[in-house]
């Protein structure tokens, strides 16, 4: 069974709402007229398998794709007026879960209004009541990393439900600076990842809740590769032991990494890193950066057992969801 766990889906609902003028995300059109969503440092191309899920089955069909764990993606509703993040998140979590009931194909991780720290925990218990398996959350909302204190209450209700907790960059503080050559997308995403993976690991959510589930999206920035200095960091300073009574490495090693990084060298760094049980297939469809044949190229290539091939081609993710 093959399963994508790292792929994007915008329902008609939010559309909808952006087309109204009700949002703050500025909206235009490409030559072919597929709407595009701005925001800083970057812009989504909402191409037919951002927002048609007939479309879509066809070409999970066709790569041979069982199931995609679908997730609502920048520029997220966290940019909008608290009121309104609300709205938009939970029309986009009933979507999903009826779309979840409707399609075999598809399971989905909700979206939440992280701008109101209460109403998240309440969406979150909410869309996890309605069936999905926790949420997809963001690198930093309005520049307030995960780790402040406000969240306390996001995680303590993820660990009683024992959620999937699925960490997806947003447009890091300085993106000023990378504006030119899609420097946001390409190297901006991947350190806010592991700026927000090292900074609740040192400031110790995942020892406190044990019970969530964590996930990286793009095999954790650069985790994998830097943890081994985040370790020393432990040695040296007394405040990086503070909230923690174990290296940094033993938290990031329980947490699960995407395979939206194609080169087989750096998923076998992953793999080295945390083992093939905490690796999943991932392809960022439908973005113009994203691949399922890339995906798939890359998996089938490792020098691995078929054991271990297949955890990663399907059977972790199917386990983390309960599927």
């Amino acid at each position: 069974m093959i399963i994508d766990f790292h792929n994007h889906y915008y329902p008609p609902e939010y559309l909808d709402a952006v087309k109204a003028g009700r949002s703050s995300i500025k909206l235009d059109y490409d030559a072919e007229g597929n709407p595009r969503l701005h925001y800083p440092g970057d812009y989504n191309i909402l191409v037919p398998g951002h927002r048609d899920l007939d479309y879509r089955e066809k070409v999970l069909a066709e790569h041979g794709v069982d199931m995609q764990v679908a997730t609502f993606t920048t520029p997220g509703v966290h940019m909008e007026e608290p009121e309104l993040a609300v709205e938009l998140a939970r029309a986009v979590n009933d979507a999903y879960a009826a779309e979840r009931t409707r399609r075999k194909a598809f399971t989905f991780l909700a979206t939440l209004p992280l701008n109101d720290p209460p109403a998240s925990v309440a969406e979150l218990e909410r869309a996890m009541a309605a069936g999905l398996p926790g949420a997809m959350v963001f690198s930093n909302v309005n520049g307030v990393a995960l780790a402040d204190a406000r969240y306390e209450p996001l995680w303590r209700k993820a660990d009683e439900l024992k959620a999937v907790i699925y960490i997806h960059p947003a447009h890091p503080l300085g993106v000023e600076a990378m504006e030119q050559y899609w420097l946001m997308p390409l190297v901006g995403f991947l350190m806010d990842t592991t700026l927000a993976a090292a900074h609740l690991v040192f400031a110790g959510v995942p020892r406190r809740y044990p019970n969530i589930t964590w996930v990286l999206c793009h095999m954790g920035g650069a985790i994998p590769y830097l943890a081994e200095r985040l370790d020393r960091g432990y040695e040296a300073f007394s405040e990086c032991r503070k909230n923690i009574d174990q290296p940094p490495s033993a938290y990031l090693k329980q947490f699960y990494y995407d395979t939206v990084n194609f080169d087989p060298n750096c998923i076998e760094l992953a793999m080295a890193f945390a083992g093939p049980d905490h690796i999943m297939a991932g392809s960022d469809y439908p973005h113009q950066i994203g691949s399922i044949p890339k995906m798939l190229h890359a998996l089938r290539g490792l020098d691995v057992t078929e054991e271990e091939r297949r955890k990663m081609m399907g059977e972790n993710a199917a386990r983390i969801l309960k599927l």
